[in-house]
């Protein structure tokens, strides 16, 4: 960890111009056509559960979500250190949350080779029909937008705008969701992830406030792009406890009433599925050759 730190230190001073902000990407798609209800912006809020640590706290996340009037999907590895029992997948959807699928094994494998992950979309698929779920994340944000025609999804949320310290560093360049299309009508949408994610400004940074999240989403609303969050149970602490590798949850309740006490009014609160929902009916698409830039490692 403190020599992911120091690369990334050094990272951040490199790419001190382009992230946590990176100007073009306020730019919006084709055929883009607004929030519903002339909302300013929409606030999209997951939650990836990595290892058996995050989903044992799955339940004590929810109830601060809810208490703080926010919804949330939920994703789960489908076959990773710990199995989700419908009990939980119940117990979420009855109070409003989403169930999403994160990965298959969380290992790394599955973009190895396109026989590597047409094997294990077949097996996601499964997965995803028996959750009755509709979005997809990949593990550690490694992403093929071509060979994500595979799974059977609504949407897919593998992708950033700006992110340096990621392994598949490519950032898609936006703050809006847009349709990957697969012929004439079929296709899904893409919800880029344009907030840093917790485990980077609280685990690898250790930043002690929440102010480049506030500095990110109130550019994000500005500009009326979707402000998307990635939050990991995993490295939440609620006991007062944290160590390297975790942080208070004092700074995500902070952040949340900053969100709701300055945005509830002009933000549109979705779950990812409602995004990919009012989407899909637009299928705005990038400009400027943003999407034919992006890598096919198939090729």
């Amino acid at each position: 960890m403190t020599l992911r730190r120091m690369l990334a230190n050094r990272l951040r001073r490199q790419y001190s111009s382009s992230w946590p902000i990176y100007e073009p990407a306020s730019t919006a798609p084709e055929r883009w056509p607004g929030w519903p209800n002339g909302k300013q912006f929409a606030f999209v809020l997951t939650h990836d559960v990595e290892g058996l640590k995050g989903f044992e706290r799955c339940r004590q996340l929810a109830e601060i979500d809810k208490a703080l009037g926010f919804r949330a999907s939920f994703n789960f590895v489908p076959e990773g250190e710990y199995r989700v029992p419908d009990s939980l997948r119940a117990f979420l959807s009855q109070e409003g949350f989403e169930i999403g699928v994160h990965d298959f094994h969380h290992d790394g494998s599955l973009y190895r080779s396109y026989n590597s992950f047409k094997s294990q979309a077949v097996k996601i698929n499964r997965y995803l029909k028996s959750w009755g779920a509709v979005g997809f994340r990949s593990g550690f944000m490694f992403h093929n937008l071509q060979w994500l025609h595979d799974l059977e999804v609504s949407y897919d949320a593998s992708t950033f705008d700006t992110d340096p310290f990621e392994p598949q560093p490519d950032g898609i360049h936006t703050i809006f969701p847009f349709w990957v299309p697969a012929g004439e009508s079929k296709g899904y949408v893409e919800l880029p992830y344009t907030l840093p994610q917790d485990s980077t400004l609280f685990v690898l940074f250790k930043e002690r406030t929440t102010d480049v999240w506030i500095k990110k989403l109130d550019w994000v609303a500005a500009h009326g792009g979707m402000a998307l969050l990635i939050v990991h149970p995993d490295y939440i602490n609620f006991d007062g406890k944290t160590g390297s590798s975790e942080y208070s949850v004092d700074l995500y309740e902070t952040f949340l009433k900053y969100v709701s006490s300055r945005y509830r009014d002009s933000g549109w609160f979705a779950l990812p599925r409602e995004v990919a929902r009012y989407v899909a009916q637009f299928k705005p698409r990038l400009t400027g050759g943003r999407l034919a830039s992006l890598p096919n490692p198939q090729a």
